[in-house]
């Protein structure tokens, strides 16, 4: 519990950390709309959130109804210790850290755990994406923070799963349009239904925008379908579809302070020079089957299987490309990916007390066929050009893990879990020439990951619990990519990163129209990655030695009346490296020669985030809300030389909904950035090039329909 004790002094002391606790007198007599219970399934079983021993975020997406739902940030902020930023960049997805885990990933998602519906988000290198998430279809998004995230594994800093809905009775069909400023739109189906034991949720949905920065134009079409089947004797059968198309997304790259202060709509030369764009691909398929086999026995076994592809081009010169172990400046992956997750579940007693036992085996497996091709032909560039990079590179995971939670007094449970990891990689090189030799190799990592959370019942309205355990994250394909010291292969010298995690928290519920969570928390890291050097668009990394994120969470939901809520969000983060090293000050650089001292901020990661959203209005009549954000100062490399200054925004938005004979029709209009301020949104953490900054849109505008047949 050393862990657990140094969390309190490192958070505790921060008085705006107990805003939840100190408007809950006042408000627990108050009269209003009682809240409901959240069930979450965040811990294998399905339990109330309240009476777990873990931070455990919950957002219903029709709760949220007056957003475009485009982005998974555009709910995430209600939920302290997420960072969720649009990046602006379709060709890059969005930047997602919880806790401070992930914040370092220049593209995609990783430190962070994502699942759709059950099926992993996240590669079994720990490399994940969001841009298939399907919003449109969606019933919540639930996000675990803390120790009991190693319970899903390699790279599982925090886990965020969405959820698809089921079916509705009576059926409905919905039609959703929503417009906006800079050419943004979105349009989409939904078939939401129940007939007998069959249940079903399809949509389709397509986005496009012009962009808000130039060379900035996406567009996406989404598919998603669910299918349940529940038989006479309990048992159900989830079939799953997703596909995702998001053709040439162009990438107008970052900016520099000066670039951003000049002009922030502008794109660097070179994203035009050399025409940034991404293309991807994907189609997935998976079944869940659960049963219940009596005496408090259940099984459920998962299966899943997808081929996600992209191609990619870089604004990487010719001339560092001259060199015969250059990858070239286009990449080209075909991957091919599959799973199943076989989990045993029983609820039973152990002295005559409840006792709730889950225990499984994971198995995860990518093959990806990587080719890397010049990207110019003679004068010409931004084309596919010769071959320089073809080989195979496949990894995979095979899991153990198993938790239990017993309820060993009136007001005492334990909750205990380990997972056992083990992630292989190998690589096959075929391209083989008189400067490139052979770069095949293998390398393993395995981990053992226990946790630990005891929760006491103080009171019928307040429950405290600590929670302990360890995690690990290993190196990504990508950071493997190149050796530090210029050699071909892989860098299979990487270590993986292991931490130690602890967490105190209170759970209130003093009155049934008011929640408030209050959390402190510390996570010591040894072995961080980070970059090593940078140089002719090569980037590799290496471990540093030790790190420390550490801080408080506040949150608080209220309904004072039927149709009014308040929500706040509040995460101070301390986020150091606690181990001096060496790092690179510039590029090109081949040997990092700048100190960066012990204590020095990480990157990525904002100080502070507070927010604050007031809700009026109900389903039907008028409704609005008004948002305000508060996101703190950024440091933008690991020697903390620049910084993306802190901002404050306002959004506010106005909503009708109307019930007719033969529908409902819901229409809304929203305004972010109210105030029209200048500000970085989002940071290229560690950019060779000195372009550490992406700039957010001025004020904008979104219009929004929904056309729903069918509904009561």
């Amino acid at each position: 519990m050393r862990a657990a004790a140094a969390v309190l002094r490192a958070g505790a002391c921060h008085p705006l950390a107990w805003v939840a606790l100190l408007v809950c007198a006042p408000l627990a007599a108050a009269e209003g709309t009682r809240l409901p219970d959240i069930v979450v399934t965040a811990t294998r079983t399905p339990q109330a959130s309240y009476e777990i021993p873990a931070s455990i975020g919950v957002v219903y997406m029709d709760e949220q109804a007056d957003t475009p739902a485009i982005n998974p940030s555009e709910y995430l902020s209600t939920i302290p210790g997420v960072s969720a930023s649009d990046r602006q960049n379709y060709a890059q997805d969005e930047q997602i850290s919880i806790r401070g885990f992930g914040a370092r990933s220049t593209f995609g998602v990783r430190g962070v755990r994502l699942y759709t519906d059950g099926i992993p988000a996240t590669m079994p290198d720990g490399q994940g994406q969001v841009s298939h998430f399907n919003l449109d279809s969606a019933e919540r998004i639930e996000v675990l923070r803390g120790p009991f995230s190693a319970l899903y594994g390699n790279s599982s800093g925090g886990v965020i799963q969405v959820f698809t809905a089921d079916g509705t009775e009576p059926p409905t069909a919905r039609f959703n349009l929503v417009g906006g400023s800079y050419g943004t739109g979105r349009a989409s189906v939904n078939s939401r239904g129940r007939h007998g034991g069959l249940g079903w949720n399809l949509d389709f949905s397509h986005f496009q925008t012009d962009g808000y920065r130039r060379h900035s134009a996406a567009e996406r079409d989404s598919g998603n379908a669910k299918l349940t089947w529940e038989a006479a004797d309990g048992g159900t059968l989830t079939l799953l579809a997703n596909t995702l198309s998001s053709p040439a997304a162009e990438d107008p790259l970052g900016l520099t302070r000066e670039q951003m202060a000049e002009d922030p709509r502008q794109v660097a030369a070179v994203a035009e020079q050399y025409d940034t764009r991404k293309s991807v691909y994907q189609r997935q398929v998976g079944a869940v089957f659960e049963q219940p086999v009596g005496a408090g026995h259940r099984l459920r076994a998962l299966a899943y299987a997808g081929q996600r592809s992209v191609v990619q081009f870089l604004a990487i010169p010719p001339a560092a490309q001259a060199r015969p172990t250059h990858a070239g400046g286009v990449i080209d992956l075909d991957s091919d990916y599959y799973g199943a997750d076989l989990r045993w579940i029983w609820q039973g007693e152990l002295a005559g007390r409840p006792l709730e036992f889950a225990a499984g085996l994971a198995v995860d497996q990518q093959a990806q066929h990587r080719r890397g091709y010049e990207n110019f032909v003679g004068d010409t560039l931004g084309v596919r050009g010769r071959l320089r990079r073809d080989e195979d590179d496949t990894v995979g995971n095979l899991d153990q893990y198993a938790q239990a939670t017993w309820h060993l007094a009136e007001a005492w449970s334990l909750t205990l879990g380990a997972r056992h990891s083990e992630v292989r990689f190998r690589s096959a090189d075929h391209y083989v020439t008189a400067g490139n030799p052979d770069d095949s190799g293998r390398t393993r990592y395995a981990a053992t990951t226990p946790v630990a959370g005891l929760m006491w019942r103080a009171a019928e309205w307040a429950h405290a619990y600590a929670s302990v355990g360890k995690g690990f994250e290993t190196p990504t394909f990508n950071e493997l990519g190149y050796r530090s010291d210029g050699g071909g292969g892989l860098a299979f010298d990487l270590l993986p990163a292991r931490s130690r995690n602890g967490e105190l928290g209170l759970k209130l519920r003093p009155h049934s129209t008011l929640r408030a969570n209050l959390a402190v928390f510390r996570a010591d890291t040894r072995d961080e990655l980070a970059v090593a050097t940078s140089s002719g668009g090569r980037t590799t990394y290496r471990n540093i030695g030790r790190s420390r994120r550490q801080g408080v969470e506040a949150e608080l939901d209220w309904r004072p009346r039927e149709d009014w809520r308040l929500q706040l969000a509040y995460t101070r983060l301390d986020a150091s490296f606690r181990s001096s090293f060496l790092a690179c000050a510039a590029s090109p650089c081949t040997v990092p020669d700048t100190p960066v001292a012990a204590g020095t901020r990480m990157p990525g990661i904002p100080e502070t985030d507070l927010h604050l959203a007031l809700r009026h209005g109900g389903e039907f009549g008028w409704n609005g809300v008004l948002e305000a954000s508060y996101i703190g100062s950024v440091s933008v490399d690991d020697r903390a030389t620049e910084r993306a200054p802190a901002y404050f925004v306002v959004a506010a938005g106005i909503g009708h909904g109307h019930q007719t004979a033969r529908g409902v029709l819901r229409t809304f209009a929203r305004v972010d950035n109210l105030f029209d301020r200048a500000y970085a949104g989002s940071v290229i953490v560690n950019d060779s090039n000195g372009r550490f900054f992406e700039p957010a849109p001025g004020r904008t505008f979104t219009l929004g329909m929904r056309w729903e047949w069918g509904s009561r």
